[in-house]
């Protein structure tokens, strides 16, 4: 993969496919000086386990790589910790390693090389005591709603939200002058902490940043983004091949809907950005649907255009798209699957990152019977004969007690 050294060209492939972008001038700035590289981090909290939604970003990160630029990914163990998870440490640690394989995974997969990306976790400069003094400072000048509003799409959302959802967006922003970067990568579910950190850098002395936002892919199900923690709406970058095409079959796929789609929004930002890279072709796309010759045949596509035009006027049918998705990301998934599998460490940080909870087992509560019942008064306990002499005692005296108050 070789580099892009033209700055216009270096902008344009940093902000291809992007939703938004802020600031733009500061890293058009830093790219036409050519003085040294453009610095970009990417942050992501290992939380649920990742799923082939990630596969976005990664295709950005290829692209940052190509035009040169430093790349850093940040393992933000604290803020998985911050998010009302409640995983401890412990765990959230094997997570990051899990998330740190899984980014690794993906990208030699897709032919990315990984030796200039870089890898930090958060608790390495996060407890130092110049970071936590500058988080006292920022937390003397941004409101409780601004903070709470900065983190309304990111952080866990609950009816009685802890304060460590307010801590969260602030620690978001400072990692971009404690990484030293130019600007951060992020999806556009992270819009307003990115603006909570323009507004409110400067006032701590530091710079503001340019911010590079993906969109967000749709679920599986009707409306809403691929989410790690909703098992319904992800496909697991483990996942097999069985349950890749149970998820994939079950998906919502409205006929002739291209705008509620999430498997054509696959298609559009996963499957031809990685062909193109793979290819090293601007615009390249070869999508194939085996289909049997009794329901028409095969069906190709060398446009994405011609693929949702197809499926807007009703000549691709939802059954025939889900076919073709299912087998695109089962290709995708299968370097990762094998990686996973070869991998004792792969293995231990999902088990221990993501350990199966084991069903509470239901004890039998016993039905005291009493002893009228067959076997129940060989089971009752014996009585002594000191008993059975001082009950005859205690009734022969009731007895003569009576027959006194008789006369």
């Amino acid at each position: 993969m070789s580099a892009v050294t033209d700055p216009e060209e270096q902008y344009r492939l940093i902000t291809k496919n992007l939703q938004e972008v802020l600031n733009g001038q500061i890293i058009k700035d830093v790219l036409e000086k050519k003085e040294r590289h453009l610095k970009i981090y990417w942050g992501t909290a290992p939380t649920g386990k990742p799923h082939c939604g990630y596969f976005v970003p990664m295709i950005k990160l290829a692209h940052f790589l190509k035009a040169g630029c430093e790349v850093t990914v940040l393992l933000a163990d604290l803020h998985a910790f911050l998010d009302n998870m409640k995983a401890s440490l412990e765990v959230v640690n094997y997570r990051a390693k899990y998330y740190e394989l899984v980014v690794k995974s993906i990208l030699t997969s897709i032919g990315v090389p990984i030796d200039k990306l870089k890898f930090v976790v958060g608790s390495s400069y996060q407890t130092r005591e110049d970071y936590v003094m500058d988080l006292f400072r920022m937390s003397n000048i941004v409101g409780q709603n601004d903070a709470k509003r900065a983190g309304a799409d990111v952080v866990k959302q609950v009816s009685n939200p802890l304060l460590s959802g307010l801590i969260y967006p602030l620690m978001q922003a400072l990692d971009e002058q404690y990484l030293d970067v130019d600007a951060q990568f992020g999806g556009v579910d992270q819009r307003k902490i990115f603006v909570l950190a323009e507004e409110n850098l400067p006032s701590l002395g530091y710079k503001k940043r340019g911010h590079l936002m993906n969109p967000m892919v749709p679920g599986l199900g009707q409306g809403g983004k691929m989410s790690a923690s909703d098992p319904n709406s992800k496909i697991d970058v483990v996942e097999t091949t069985k349950n890749i095409q149970k998820k994939i079959s079950s998906a919502y796929c409205a006929p002739g809907d291209v705008t509620d789609n999430g498997l054509l929004s696959f298609t559009q930002f996963v499957i031809q950005p990685i062909q193109e890279l793979k290819n090293g072709k601007e615009g390249y796309f070869n999508f194939h649907i085996k289909r049997p010759e009794q329901y028409g045949g095969p069906i190709q596509f060398n446009s994405f255009e011609d693929m949702k035009n197809a499926f807007a006027n009703n000549e691709l049918s939802p059954i025939d798209l889900k076919a073709g998705v299912a087998s695109y990301i089962d290709d995708l998934l299968a370097p990762i699957r094998a990686d996973y599998e070869l991998n004792k460490e792969f293995q231990e940080a999902a088990e221990k990152g993501y350990p199966v909870a084991q069903p509470k087992q239901k004890v039998k509560k016993v039905k005291n019977k009493g002893t009228r019942y067959p076997g129940g008064a060989a089971a009752a306990t014996p009585v002594s004969l000191d008993s059975v002499e001082a009950v005859d005692a205690a009734a022969t005296k009731l007895q003569s007690t009576t027959l006194e108050e008789s006369k």
